[in-house]
């Protein structure tokens, strides 16, 4: 296990995503529990490839929801349903994945829904260069719908109940911390010992960043169990 600054850390990350060798886009999950910092760091790793000359390509899974009244089958508070009911995996393949992957036509989409407006979204399709980098940031990226499409898994690791304080922080201007506590320890929380279980998300990442203290990151590489 490494540790170093914040930089040396987006510097690994991208040598890493330098050495990898396909023919088509490079495409690579930020996954991680919510609040674990993966927005951030995604943001960041784009703008340092970028700053490499890369064609760089920066979607999330936000903007594959499914509208709302779609998501809550089970209950506004339920793991189950922040787990299986609330993200379109087969449009982030159909849209995203399968075209940047290897036989796609590099035609995508990076998004299908917007969430400020609780509608679906059909943007137009862009085509990517065979040397791209798509920059892919959520939750559940590594669970079995998804986990052999990406080309780099990195996975950002946080105490969860340090993710409390931070969506707190986060959402102060929006919700009381009641309502927070409350969301992250009723069903986000929960939803992600359910994906713990069920996909073992830690040992499919090439990389896992231990992101408790982000300017003084651990990492480590991990070689992949498939």
């Amino acid at each position: 296990m490494d540790r170093g600054t914040r930089d040396e850390l987006l510097g690994r990350l991208a040598e890493a995503v330098g050495s990898v060798t396909v023919v088509h886009p490079t495409r690579v999950a930020v996954d991680g529990p919510p609040a674990a910092g993966k927005t951030t760091l995604a943001d960041e790793l784009a703008a340092v490839l970028r700053g490499q000359g890369r064609d760089v390509i920066r979607a999330t899974i936000d903007d594959f929801l499914f509208p709302r009244a779609r998501r809550y089958p089970r209950g506004e508070y339920s793991a189950e349903g922040c787990y299986f009911d609330t993200h379109d995996y087969g449009a982030v393949i159909r849209v995203l994945l399968d075209p940047l992957g290897p036989g796609g036509d590099r035609r995508f989409q990076h998004a299908v829904y917007d969430r400020t407006t609780d509608t679906v979204l059909s943007p137009p399709v862009t085509s990517a260069p065979a040397d791209a980098v798509l920059i892919f940031d959520g939750v559940f990226l590594l669970r079995p719908e998804l986990v052999d499409r990406w080309d780099l898994r990195i996975f950002v690791s946080t105490a969860l109940e340090k993710t409390v304080d931070r969506a707190v922080l986060r959402e102060r201007q929006v919700s009381s911390r009641a309502e927070v506590e409350r969301r992250w320890r009723e069903r986000y929380l929960p939803s992600q010992q359910l994906y713990f279980a069920a996909a073992r998300p830690s040992d499919h990442a090439d990389i896992v960043v231990h992101n408790d203290e982000p300017q003084q990151p651990l990492w480590e590489h991990r070689a992949r169990t498939h």
